[in-house]
């Protein structure tokens, strides 16, 4: 078992391949031997690629384990993409120190702008302004409840006016 406890970073055997002005904040060690690392770019789990802040779209903390549930892109649009959920991922923490802290924090910080919109007849879409770490402006998504008909041209028309207007909303209160 590592001494996860009296080290300032992970293992190097450990540590994921960081992009190059992508530093380690914090991290902690799992059940599996592995880590989980926090970067100012995002969320290293064990097994998989870094899950960028704004890609994360619920993490949540139970006091010994972590879960977190990514968007996965299902469509392209003119300005924005729709997401749905990846299956969430479990991570025991040994050693959780600060890393469920700074999830939430790192989560929460990369939304700039988030409103939900029912649909009359069921189902609505909540429409997403993410920051991007290291990267200019915002990223717009969708992600639509349940039940939403979204294969209807009326639902994409509507969600189309529903992010043009949260822009211009945005656009408006940016300080100038």
């Amino acid at each position: 078992m590592f001494d996860f406890l009296r080290r300032s970073k992970p293992p190097v055997a450990l540590r994921p391949e960081l992009e190059r002005d992508e530093r380690i904040l914090t991290w902690a060690g799992t059940s599996t031997e592995a880590v989980v690392v926090v970067t100012n770019r995002g969320l290293w789990l064990p097994g998989r690629e870094r899950l960028g802040w704004h890609e994360i779209i619920k993490a949540v903390w139970s006091g010994r384990e972590l879960t977190v549930t990514a968007g996965r892109v299902v469509e392209e649009r003119d300005g924005y993409t729709v997401v749905a959920d990846e299956p969430a991922v479990s991570t025991l923490l040994l050693t959780p120190g600060h890393v469920p802290h700074q999830v939430q924090v790192r989560v929460l910080k990369s939304v700039a702008v988030t409103t939900h919109h029912p649909l009359p007849d069921g189902g609505g879409a909540r429409v997403v302004a993410r920051r991007v770490s290291g990267v200019d402006g915002l990223r717009w998504t969708v992600r639509y409840d349940e039940n939403t008909p979204v294969e209807e041209d009326a639902v994409r028309a509507w969600t189309d006016e529903l992010v043009a207007h949260a822009r211009r909303d945005a656009d408006a209160a940016a300080p100038r």
